[in-house]
């Protein structure tokens, strides 16, 4: 029964992690230079009515599900007495390298709901905001993604070390 949890909690993980860096990617190699273009040539209205809502709402919860997948899978575990999520978010053991991925995985979640997505509200006219405000939120947002996708490398890194580590583990 355990490794049947610990299968859907690793593939549903890992499916929604799939969407949300694909997605963080999306908008940071593909999208912002993009919108650029557009907003020069005087076409950037569809794609920040059409495209650019739709992606934001699967790339914010794309998050949250892979958090709590993530989550989910850490704490169907036995680190050596421990619960897995405790030991990793302690950075116990050979839960560690797993640990820094999930540290790494929570501030880009936090970034994720906490920087980006209220800023985005603002510059996509969900939330009344002055063009100064607009301008500012711009910014913070860029910043907060960018900071994101750099992150990313490190926590793709760990969650893969991880799991090598995560399957030596024992069952609760």
């Amino acid at each position: 029964m355990q490794a049947n949890l610990d299968w859907f909690f690793r593939w549903f993980h890992i499916m929604a992690g799939i969407m949300w860096i694909g997605l963080l990617y999306f908008f940071n190699f593909v999208n912002a230079a993009a919108v650029k273009e557009a907003t020069a040539a005087g076409e950037a209205g569809p794609i920040s009515k059409y495209v650019v809502p739709k992606a934001l709402f699967w790339f914010r919860w794309g998050a949250v599900v892979t958090w709590i997948f993530g989550a989910a899978l850490l704490g169907n575990f036995n680190a050596g007495g421990t619960n897995g999520f405790v030991a990793a978010f302690t950075l116990q053991g050979a839960m560690a390298p797993i640990g820094f991925g999930a540290w790494l995985g929570t501030i880009m979640l936090l970034n994720v709901w906490g920087l980006i997505w209220p800023n985005q509200k603002k510059i996509l006219g969900f939330v009344p905001a002055t063009d100064a405000e607009k301008a500012k939120a711009r910014r913070i947002a860029f910043l907060a993604s960018r900071t994101n996708t750099m992150l990313s490398i490190p926590m793709l890194f760990f969650m893969a070390t991880g799991f090598t580590s995560q399957s030596q583990g024992i069952y609760h």
